[in-house]
């Protein structure tokens, strides 16, 4: 029996479920150029739940199109500020209205328990959503006095004006909040936009785009083409007529993304993989410190581009919080997301499963230890067992690379002044969590790890006003609060003689 069938949905879900299924192109619904669709998965039970269009490069330059007809001639981009506002607090609005139809959706087509999508990403967006609102009145430039002019002879000034068309690549972990994040900072400036939802969890994103229309955003504000990374995606990021590329995934795609951007040197910004070390010192508060160790990789599935997955553990403490880890990971119940009674879901895909058992065989292969999980859960459906691995060294894949599942590799330390150099072992500078009830240690470790966030005594939290972004191959440049309009905007120099 299939999830969509073993549990009541909302009506409009059901409703939303079997209708067909178009692209969102200059504010009409239309079929894919071609014709052809794809299948959308249940990841608990692998049973199709939907057909969405397969959009590809023709869908991508029709919308590019459309985009660009909104952005020159519509009223978007030189709507009053207020207006603007109104529309994208509209929106929020109407996400909070349709709570329970996005938390579905997001269970069904990623795998996380309704109650966390809508807790978390549902709320989520809606504030990201209400934050940019504001912004929209408050995007200013500058008067510049001459430094070599005579005093009176010019008056300069700078004006931000946004970039024009914008591409957005969405991946599958947070489908909905990821699409929040990208489309409000992006509409807040003025730009019009063609959304790419991943393939594997496209449907949030076109019933977004139906409250988008409600809201009364112009048409070809904002289109939504579904399609795969290599037709769409990859049509998308070489357009010639779109200006920036937003992009959050993996760091090899955004490689592709970047190579793929040079023909017309579109703008880009990155928010890609991780590797984050998650520190407990012998300080620390345990109560804090065990809980938040593990929901630092088991939240989300450990789908999580800041997931906590190198765990540093100082030793006199070590046995202590790993114990206690594990005990968090056998509490753990799989199952479902439309499960009322599911903490963790499957994976997101056949090709996610593969990958993270494949990482779990490599790591018993190399001697680490699983003091818990360590393999495929059932034989139905895209479930792994939360796992915990012990007598892991830095040179072992599973220390070394994103993993994207929930699997963490405890290590310990001794020496303090020598955790900052293996903390920062690695490609990836996300994020890094930090437990200790000494201050000074954590100010002193906080600026010595190379990290793009530090959460001291907490993980993973997040906030519309908190830039978030990665140092080395985690990306280029900041989602979140003031920093992502620089993102958005170019900035436009004046100068006037007097």
């Amino acid at each position: 029996m299939s999830a969509v069938s073993a549990y009541r949905l909302t009506p409009r879900v059901t409703k939303f479920l079997s209708e067909p299924h178009k692209l969102l192109v200059g504010g009409k619904w239309v079929n894919a150029v071609s014709g052809e669709t794809f299948p959308v998965l249940d990841p608990a039970t692998t049973d199709e739940i939907a057909q969405v269009p397969a959009g590809d490069a023709a869908d991508i330059d029709a919308a590019v199109t459309a985009a660009r007809a909104a952005f020159e001639t519509g009223p978007w981009a030189t709507m009053k500020p207020t207006d603007r506002s109104r529309i994208i607090w509209a929106i929020a609005d109407l996400i909070e209205a349709h709570a329970d139809e996005l938390a579905e959706l997001e269970s069904l087509d990623n795998g996380k328990p309704k109650k966390a999508a809508r807790d978390v990403d549902v709320v989520g967006s809606a504030e990201m959503f209400r934050y940019f609102a504001g912004w929209a009145t408050k995007i200013e430039g500058n008067q510049i006095p001459f430094a070599s002019a005579d005093p009176g002879a010019f008056f300069g000034y700078t004006r931000r004006e946004p970039i024009g068309v914008v591409g957005q690549i969405i991946p599958w972990n947070y489908p909905l909040m990821m699409a929040a994040w990208k489309l409000a900072p992006a509409l807040a400036a003025g730009c019009t936009i063609v959304l790419k939802p991943a393939e594997q969890t496209p449907l949030s994103a076109l019933y977004l785009g139906s409250l988008l229309q409600e809201a009364g955003l112009p048409d070809g504000v904002v289109n939504i083409v579904t399609g795969f990374g290599e037709t769409a995606g990859a049509a998308l990021s070489a357009h010639p007529d779109v200006d920036k590329i937003a992009f959050t995934g993996s760091t090899e795609v955004g490689k592709l993304i970047v190579n793929a951007s040079a023909g017309n040197l579109k703008k880009v910004s990155l928010e890609l993989g991780g590797k984050s070390p998650n520190i407990v010192l012998a300080d620390a508060d345990l109560d804090l410190a065990i809980p938040g160790a593990a929901d630092g990789i088991f939240y989300n599935h450990g789908q999580d581009c800041t997931a906590g997955s190198r765990l540093f553990i100082q030793k006199k403490i070590f046995d202590k919080v790993i114990s206690g880890v594990v005990d968090r990971a056998k509490e753990i119940r799989l199952g479902p997301g439309l499960d009322p009674e599911t903490d963790m879901g499957p994976v997101v895909s056949e090709e996610q499963l593969t990958r993270v058992v494949g990482y779990l065989q490599n790591g018993v292969e190399s001697g680490a230890r699983p003091l818990i999980g360590g393999k495929r859960h059932g034989d139905r459906g895209y479930f792994v067992e939360p796992t915990v691995f012990v007598d892991a060294n830095p040179s072992m894949k599973i220390v070394r690379e994103e993993i994207f599942g929930p699997v963490v590799a405890a290590i310990p330390f001794d020496n303090l002044d020598d955790l900052a150099n293996a903390a920062n072992d690695t490609t990836y500078g996300l994020a890094a969590g930090i437990w200790t009830t000494d201050i000074s240690k954590a100010h002193t470790l906080a600026a010595k790890l190379r990290a793009g966030t530090v959460w001291v005594n907490c993980y993973g939290v997040n906030d519309p006003a908190m830039p978030f972004g990665g140092f080395k191959q985690s990306g280029w440049g900041r989602e979140m609060g003031h920093e992502v309009l620089e993102l958005y905007t170019e900035t436009k120099a004046v100068v006037v003689a007097l």
